[in-house]
């Protein structure tokens, strides 16, 4: 049974004559029938894959033409042939897909063997003209006006020795992938632990440099305090030294004030001293010109001097009981020259006393002053 827009090749098994189907309707098939089977292709390095592809073409009325399809397998196994199995399987499908598309459509690729350095492999490359554009080579389906109009490939297939090379590069890759990650780890951490050991040491110097700054204040806090405890201690022995300087001016004044008083005193005394002198002397004179005027009159004048002793005695020596000697030794000079054995007279005696009265007197007054 034939669908409709379907082109169906029948070959006869037993003449292999090719009858093509273009129209719905029911025809019969053998058990040999053809499924539709992946393309075999063997790549630059000779490996081979299996290569689902299906081609949509736009195809003439004519029978004949049609059988011109058998051609796409053909381009297909030639464009394989520029590629390497891993340049297939690892990125160039796509790639792969427009370049079959491209020389079903427009003719195969004029190519040349090359031997690529990179890989160490033989390749076919396309030749290319001056301007750049592939040179091609006459397309036999252009001749009979068939259109590709689509070209889908589906998941290809790798013989197994280019599938364990694929798997073996796939390893090595993830491998090499894996030491470089942890080589970029390894130089990370290194980095991590650069880092923090520059951390380390950038705090442990500004630990450092802070401890140093403290120390640098609590020295310079010490200073002040020592500055400040020895300008107290000059203030307080300033003022030790003021308060002895007012002291010693204070005793200065005191004793100035006291050698003043003295030299008060002393010209007081001197003053006194030169008045009793001055008195006694005219008393003297006064007394010696009495005795002058009654030594004229001896009796009057011993009668007056008894009396004087008398008014002497009675007032100076009124509370004292005056015991006279009984024996009295006199010195050998005396104030007459008389020498010795003089026996002294009662006006010796009494003037004596006199004079004893006189003194005290004397020192009462300067006591009371």
């Amino acid at each position: 049974m034939t669908d409709a827009g379907v082109t169906y090749v029948v070959q006869n098994n037993l003449t292999g004559q090719l009858d093509v189907h273009t129209e719905p309707g029911m025809f019969f098939i053998t058990s040999t029938f053809e499924a539709d089977e992946a393309v075999i292709a063997r790549f630059a390095d000779t490996y081979v894959g299996m290569i689902p592809v299906t081609f949509r073409f736009k195809l003439p009325a004519d029978p004949e033409g049609s059988l011109l399809m058998r051609n796409a397998s053909n381009v297909t196994v030639i464009t394989a042939t520029q590629y390497t199995g891993e340049e297939f399987f690892q990125g160039g499908l796509n790639q792969f897909k427009t370049q079959l598309a491209d020389q079903l459509q427009n003719g195969i690729y004029l190519t040349e063997r090359r031997q690529i350095e990179k890989q160490l492999v033989w390749k076919t490359v396309p030749i290319l003209q001056d301007n750049g554009v592939p040179q091609r080579a006459e397309n036999p389906l252009s001749q009979y006006g068939i259109d590709v109009t689509q070209v889908l490939i589906g998941d290809p297939r790798p013989e197994p020795n280019l599938d364990r090379l694929l798997m073996d590069k796939k390893r090595l890759v993830a491998e090499r992938i894996k030491t470089v990650q942890e080589q970029e780890t390894s130089k990370a951490q290194a980095n991590t632990e650069q880092l923090k050991k520059e951390i380390e040491r950038t705090r442990a110097v500004q630990d450092a440099q802070r401890q140093k700054e403290l120390r640098t204040i609590e020295m310079q806090r010490e200073v002040d305090v020592a500055k400040q405890v020895a300008e107290r201690e000059t203030i307080e022995q300033r003022k030790l030294q003021d308060l002895a300087v007012i002291q010693k001016e204070k005793e200065l004044a005191i004793a100035r004030a006291e050698l003043d008083i003295q030299k008060a005193n002393a010209s007081a005394a001197r003053f006194q001293a030169d008045a009793i002198a001055a008195k006694g002397r005219a008393e003297a004179e006064v007394l010696a010109a009495k005795y002058k005027a009654k030594a004229q009159n001896k009796e009057i004048f011993l009668a007056e001097t008894q009396r004087d002793m008398a008014t002497a005695l009675y007032s100076n020596l009124k509370d004292f009981k005056v015991e006279m000697p009984q024996n009295v030794i006199v010195g050998a000079g005396g104030a007459d020259g008389g020498g010795a054995g003089r026996m002294p007279s009662n006006l010796d005696v009494i003037t004596s006393f006199s004079a004893l009265g006189l003194m005290e007197k004397a020192v009462r007054s300067k006591a009371a002053a």
